[in-house]
């Protein structure tokens, strides 16, 4: 993941946020949106795009723009900051590949272990029985 190639292809919007503030919150745009075009960016691999879209599927539009947004701060700055984190680390998970699960069996000595441990438990049971006469 290259971060130098992918911040030059993000797109912020400063707007107003919503929330506690006073007459501050009216005047200032401290919310930060980001937008990324998942299908122009020349950051990732054909095989980590599909990844990406699969995992952030939810997240992306119909056109392939992925969208975040942050309000948290009062600041813009921090705000966009925030938004960033948030946005490789959204990335960084996505692109995680899946470890391929093998297939195993049990050996020879746990199958037998494990059939001995249940004749000692069934025995176990038989000798609490009334003797038959």
């Amino acid at each position: 993941m290259n971060k130098k190639q992918l911040l030059s292809e993000l797109h912020f919007k400063a707007t107003r946020s919503s929330g506690a503030g006073g007459q501050h919150v009216n005047k200032t745009s401290s919310r930060v949106e980001l937008s990324w075009n998942t299908s122009e960016t020349e950051a990732f691999t054909n095989e980590e795009l599909v990844r990406i879209k699969e995992k952030l599927s939810h997240r992306i539009t119909k056109n392939g723009l992925l969208q975040l947004s942050s309000e948290a701060s009062r600041s813009q700055h921090r705000n966009k900051e925030e938004v960033i984190n948030r946005f490789f680390g959204l990335l960084e998970v996505a692109i995680v590949r899946p470890k391929v699960r093998k297939k195993r069996r049990p050996s020879k000595v746990a199958k037998l272990k494990r059939l001995m441990a249940k004749k000692q438990q069934a025995e176990k049971k038989q000798n609490r029985k009334k003797p038959t006469l």
